[in-house]
């Protein structure tokens, strides 16, 4: 029996048939993983995305990507759109990505890109943003910048 005919919906590892998926192995997952990312204080930003990145922990030469839809963006059905989306478009653009580097992709409020041309766009914006990131100075250095404003980080808060 087939697999469509089974209903099962591919591979357990993520892969479709074409294998372009999204395996464990390209997702950040743990919110560890997800919190080194935004340590490390590297992002840009265009639109409804906005990019974090950091180089990959073991220093392999593989793209892993982290999603990031809270619930500002919209109700459940929104939000998976917006997954869905993107997943895609990674799949799309993996191999034009910085190679070596954790990305998480935070989604602001917007209505989700829809048809091709929405597509084309995300896509568009994921390479985008993530050669810019990366290009910076002082990104291959790594370390998380360092704090203060003259550093070009933000001031701290007054007390509230």
């Amino acid at each position: 029996m087939n697999d469509a005919a089974s209903g099962a919906a591919g591979p357990p590892d993520g892969r479709k048939a074409d294998g372009a998926g999204f395996p464990r192995a390209a997702r950040l997952l743990a919110p560890a993983e997800f919190a080194r990312v935004y340590e490390f204080r590297r992002s840009a930003a265009d639109g409804p995305l906005v990019l974090h990145a950091a180089p990959a922990v073991d220093g392999g030469a593989d793209v892993r990507l982290g999603l990031s839809v809270s619930r500002r963006v919209g109700g459940a059905v929104e939000r998976n759109r917006w997954k869905r989306r993107l997943r895609e478009a990674f799949r799309g653009v993996r191999p034009r990505l910085p190679p070596g580097n954790d990305f998480v992709v935070v989604v602001r409020p917007a209505p989700t890109p829809m048809a091709a041309t929405g597509a084309r766009r995300v896509e568009e914006l994921l390479v985008a943003l993530a050669v810019r990131v990366v290009a910076r100075p002082g990104y291959a250095r790594g370390g998380p910048r360092p704090d203060g404003p003259a550093a070009g980080g933000r001031r701290p808060r007054r007390g509230r």
